[in-house]
């Protein structure tokens, strides 16, 4: 029954709506289906679905492409050829335009209720500017993604969505969106919710901070992660061992001081994670469900590996499994669930956003400003560095970071881009991370030996977008060497 306030009520909610949302809007009877409280949160549900999709195409998919990229782990099988970072083959290729069509569907069914949810007659004020901040916000997510990705795309928006063709707009345009949105979101999103999984203005604020930060807006990106510190009401879960990160990330958390925006999960038919399943050997029976196809493993011999402390309560995450390609081959614990019951069937949820990486944006975000490590950006690292190691998060420790080792911005910067690296391992962020802090190629080429193609950082525009859309031009728009 996990999750129940918020994902039982998916199913009952979508079953008169998905189809007509998803398959056939031009259906829709805009001017008798958006009156009501209960009809408009049934269309914001719809912006969820494509989001939470267990498809092969979906989003655990989608973090499964981004995972091989990085420098602890490998693609295996049909994901090995990531490990190459050359560029994306042709089951890739699908891949990744099968996230691109999650993003854009999820944009749409976003449009869908920022145009008409204000012409509502049966529904309050109150109500519409929270529904239409929340759907905001999912737009400002999705894009977000895919300006990442992808580089520049197309703006779709309630002004336009009926609109075949629309341009490749710049990165610049993109972001423009995604601030006016979130800024929206922060300042009409409500303060806490009463069903897990929904934003509040707190995680409105937590993208603000990624965004600010991937702008290099450092200042901005600062002084919105401390509000959220400042505010007191996220913590870091404790743990005493390995074991204990279960607490964090374990498949039946309703919710958790730690979480800030989470995806959720649940082992109702239809409603579960697909990436656990990529993660997982069917030996191990740490998966119910049919086990997994662990497509993604790491190995004792890979550097990051090698070099982690023992002591550290995030390695104990990992574990040794041969799965037929050596006998150094490590499998991780992180997101499993015995009792899934179906293929991509995990109850766990998707971790978007939790304290830790508030922590962390403001670290880098206040060294960078400040143009020099401070007290208080060493204090937030070490906040995370503490609780791996089992220690009180907000007590000084015997392992923690001093200032006077990391004297200037690019060595406190260094330590930072380590320590998240074993933070958010299979959370889909090394990747971006990487190519954000410019470090991409110097941490592949020391952990792997790879040297990274140009065309490897962004992803080709799928072919679906270049023959539906004729204001792309397949050749000049699309992304190089592709």
């Amino acid at each position: 029954m996990k999750k129940i306030l918020f994902l039982l009520l998916l199913p009952a909610l979508l079953t008169s709506c998905e189809d007509v949302l998803q398959e056939n809007p031009k259906s829709l009877a805009v001017e008798t289906f958006y009156n009501t409280k209960a009809e408009v949160e049934s269309a914001v549900n719809a912006i969820y679905v494509p989001l939470r999709s267990s498809s092969t195409n979906g989003m655990g998919v989608y973090i499964a492409v981004l995972e091989a990229h990085i420098d602890y782990a490998y693609g295996r099988g049909s994901y090995a050829v990531l490990n190459n970072f050359q560029g994306l083959d042709n089951v890739n290729i699908s891949r990744v335009a099968g996230a691109w069509e999650a993003y854009y569907l999820s944009i749409r069914n976003a449009n869908l209720v920022i145009k008409n949810a204000p012409n509502g007659k049966s529904i309050s004020k109150a109500d519409v500017t929270s529904y239409v901040a929340e759907a905001k916000f999912l737009r400002a997510f999705s894009y977000f993604h895919l300006v990442r990705n992808w580089g520049g795309v197309p703006i779709r928006t309630e002004a336009n969505m009926t609109e075949i063709d629309a341009k490749r707009n710049t990165v610049e345009e993109v972001y423009g969106l995604i601030l006016s949105d979130l800024k929206e979101a922060e300042a009409n999103l409500p303060d806490q919710v009463s069903q897990p999984g929904r934003p509040t203005k707190w995680a409105a604020k937590a993208v603000l901070a990624d965004v600010y930060l991937q702008q290099e807006k450092f200042a901005e990106a600062r002084d919105k992660a401390d509000e959220i510190i400042k505010s007191g009401r996220f913590s870091l879960i404790p743990v005493a061992t390995s074991e204990d990160f279960q607490k964090v990330f374990g498949p039946d958390i309703i919710t958790s001081p730690e979480e800030v925006f989470y995806l959720k999960f649940s082992r109702q038919p239809g409603q579960g994670n697909l990436f656990p399943t990529l993660i997982n050997h069917p030996g191990t029976r740490l998966l119910g469900g049919g086990g997994g196809v662990f497509g993604l493993h790491s190995d004792s011999t890979n550097p990051v590996y090698q070099q982690w402390d023992n002591a550290d309560l995030r390695k104990g995450i990992w574990y040794s499994w041969n799965i037929g390609i050596g006998a150094t081959s490590l499998l991780s614990r992180k997101f499993i669930d015995p009792n899934s019951l179906e293929f991509a069937g995990a109850g766990n949820d998707v971790t978007w956003y939790r304290y830790a990486d508030v922590l962390l944006i403001y670290a880098e975000a206040a060294a960078r400003a400040g143009n020099a490590p401070t007290a208080a950006a060493m204090e937030a690292l070490n906040q995370v560095h503490r609780r791996a190691y089992g220690k009180p998060a907000a007590t000084a420790s015997a392992v923690d970071f001093k200032l006077a080792d990391y004297p200037t911005t690019n060595s406190f910067l260094n330590l930072l881009v380590k320590e998240r690296g074993y933070e958010f391992q299979y959370e889909g962020k090394r990747w971006l991370e990487l190519k954000r802090t410019g470090k991409a190629r110097e941490i592949i080429l020391a952990a792997k030996g790879k040297t990274i193609d140009n065309k490897h950082f962004l992803w080709p525009i799928p072919v679906s977008e270049l023959n539906y859309n004729k204001a792309i031009d397949p050749v000049k728009d699309q992304n190089p060497g592709y």
